[in-house]
């Protein structure tokens, strides 16, 4: 099957669909695809293109070249500025208008998520790395919180609540305070994502995540990732009404039906034609 280009206004973001699954690359590679004004817009409508596109059922979401994402554009990245603020109030107003809004749109897009995580994902970079539903890498790939050592800053792009979410306050301490590199494999013992494989394979790997998502029952499987984000905050028995609530209305759901059906008569159910 040929994949589909989608235009995401701008050649730093490429994005094309093929077989359902919408395949997202940050395209600045020069800059191991530092964040600046123009891709964060153009992540933001794709994830809204995919958010709204009937036709998209899982998306990917990697880096083109030798690296994932370096963080934010440290060379001024183009963001809308006024002379007089200083590099504080320029720095929240891109978190205001572009970074927060990006990972919010990743977070609650409505279709299943992977990142495949190609090289370095540094600073921000690591954030936005980690805001998928399924994270995978490339053997060669590493985390680096760059902030605190280098910067003096805390972390962001989501990365102070993603890594201690992920690992635990001790590790993402260490992380963020230290600076160290964390390699895929090391990432995946400790379970901050989910695999890795060779440089060579993962986009085929990702690819066959994405594709098995496609096939499956969306709306279940992102009930699944917000049921175990609901688990951070939550008692056992919170959790336990939320379950409920939950069952309650995904049991009169089309796919749960589908799938009682393919079951009772032996045969794979056929969640992409539901209405």
């Amino acid at each position: 099957m040929t994949a589909k280009k989608i235009e995401t206004g701008t050649d730093q973001l490429l994005a094309d669909i093929e077989d359902g699954v919408l395949t997202i690359t940050l395209n600045r590679p020069e800059s191991l695809n530092s964040l600046n004004y123009e891709l964060v817009m153009g992540v933001i409508a794709a994830f809204d293109e995919a958010s709204s596109n009937d036709e998209i059922r899982s998306v990917i979401l990697t880096g083109e070249g030798r690296g994932f994402c370096s963080g934010a554009d440290l060379t001024g990245g183009g963001w809308p500025n006024e002379p007089e603020w200083t590099a504080g109030e320029s720095a929240a107003n891109s978190m205001i208008i572009g970074m927060n809004p990006m990972i919010k749109k990743i977070v609650n897009c409505p279709k299943p998520v992977v990142n495949a995580i190609n090289g370095v994902a540094a600073g921000g970079g690591a954030g936005l790395a980690l805001s998928g539903d399924i994270i995978i890498a490339s053997k060669s790939a590493k985390f680096k919180l760059v902030f605190g050592n280098q910067l003096g800053i805390i972390s962001d792009v989501g990365a102070s609540w993603f890594v201690p979410n992920l690992l635990s306050r001790a590790r993402a301490n260490g992380m963020a305070m230290l600076g160290e590199d964390l390699s895929a494999e090391k990432a995946e013992e400790w379970g901050l994502l989910w695999k890795t494989f060779s440089d060579e394979d993962l986009m085929d790997e990702a690819m066959k995540i994405a594709s098995k998502m496609a096939d499956g029952a969306i709306e279940g499987l992102k009930a699944i990732v917000h049921s175990h984000d609901n688990a951070l905050i939550s008692t056992l028995e919170d959790q336990l009404e939320y379950e409920t609530k939950t069952q309650r209305v995904l049991c009169d759901a089309p796919p749960f039906k589908e799938g009682i059906m393919a079951f009772l008569e032996k045969r794979k159910p056929n969640f992409r034609n539901l209405k």
